[in-house]
């Protein structure tokens, strides 16, 4: 009888059954790293979106170091002076220089928007997954808290916090982080409340898995790619927030350079004819929000499960 010879896709499976080793399939080229580098290849903008997200970390984490002057001092003998090779943003009502005061601000809003923004990711998770999972009477409780929360204008939420709180940088991130909770509970409960009674669901439990280890590792991770779109607008509109509550005044305080302050104190010198003082701050703040509006999509597929072929 002839010896039936396998096939070339067959030929991996039976060398690994006999202990052989085997060459790596073309296809098992889907690490990570992979996994990322084929995202920013397929979507432009996201990769573009990731660029504009680096350039804003390296000025929050170099800005200070490489600015051509110091932020917080003041040059009665240079006020108010355009863009200019010297000052290319040019100078403020102080003389302090736009440029300089616009870079090491970047830390400060990325600081308050991805603080606000971690701290609401893990509290509005944890409190929609319980409520997801368990149901009943804790479910009903926490959309009782959520649809109290969220019967107030979220700004105006966030300008009693602070008005209550003081005008502090943590208590600005606190504020920011109460009102987007509800986004990540609601969200992580109704991703839960479809998964919990699935397939996979059940097969770990009959695999002797614990409820939080159901919760950690089988059902949140497929819950992730909605909540990543939602991180990322989350973390254009704390940095909006923050910008608001400072230009109210209830936000940083002078002289400290912060992008809403900038804004506020140079609407008051654009009818003089002074626009740079509020048209570069105000932006920065655009460019940054469009940035993270970007990320969405690619944050999305990055942690997508069903995206890692």
């Amino acid at each position: 009888m002839n010896k039936i010879l396998p096939s070339a896709s067959e030929t991996p499976a039976l060398e690994t059954a006999t202990g052989n080793p085997v060459a790596t399939p073309v296809k098992a080229k889907s690490g990570g790293f992979a996994h990322l580098v084929y995202v920013l290849r397929e979507n432009p903008v996201t990769a573009l979106a990731f660029a504009m997200f680096g350039v804003l970390i390296f000025a929050a984490v170099f800005g200070p170091s490489i600015v051509p002057y110091d932020p917080l001092a003041t040059d009665a003998t240079s006020v108010l002076q355009p863009p200019s090779l010297t000052h290319w943003f040019g100078t403020d009502n102080l003389g302090r220089d736009v440029f300089s005061r616009v870079v090491v601000a970047t830390r400060l809003d990325l600081v308050i928007s991805v603080a606000a923004v971690a701290l609401s990711f893990v509290i509005g998770s944890f409190l929609g997954a319980v409520a997801g999972y368990r149901g009943g009477w804790t479910d009903i409780t926490l959309n009782r808290v959520l649809d109290t929360i969220m019967a107030f204008p979220l700004f105006v939420l966030a300008m009693g916090v602070v008005a209550a709180l003081g005008n502090s940088v943590a208590n600005i991130i606190y504020a920011t982080a109460i009102i987007n909770i509800p986004f990540y509970a609601r969200l992580v409960r109704a991703e839960v409340n479809i998964r919990r009674n699935a397939g996979f669901t059940l097969a770990a439990k009959l695999s002797g898995n614990s409820d939080a280890r159901i919760l950690a590792l089988h059902i949140f991770p497929n819950a992730l790619p909605p909540m990543m779109v939602q991180v990322s607008l989350n973390l254009g509109w704390a940095i909006l927030n923050a910008a608001g509550l400072s230009f109210i005044g209830l936000g940083v305080r002078p002289p400290t350079p912060e992008w809403g302050i900038m804004v506020a104190e140079g609407a008051n010198f654009i009818v003089s004819g002074e626009w740079w003082m509020a048209l570069f701050p105000g932006l920065s703040l655009m460019i940054a929000v469009l940035t993270f509006n970007l990320m969405g999509d690619g944050l999305r597929d990055i942690v997508d499960p069903r995206r890692r072929t």
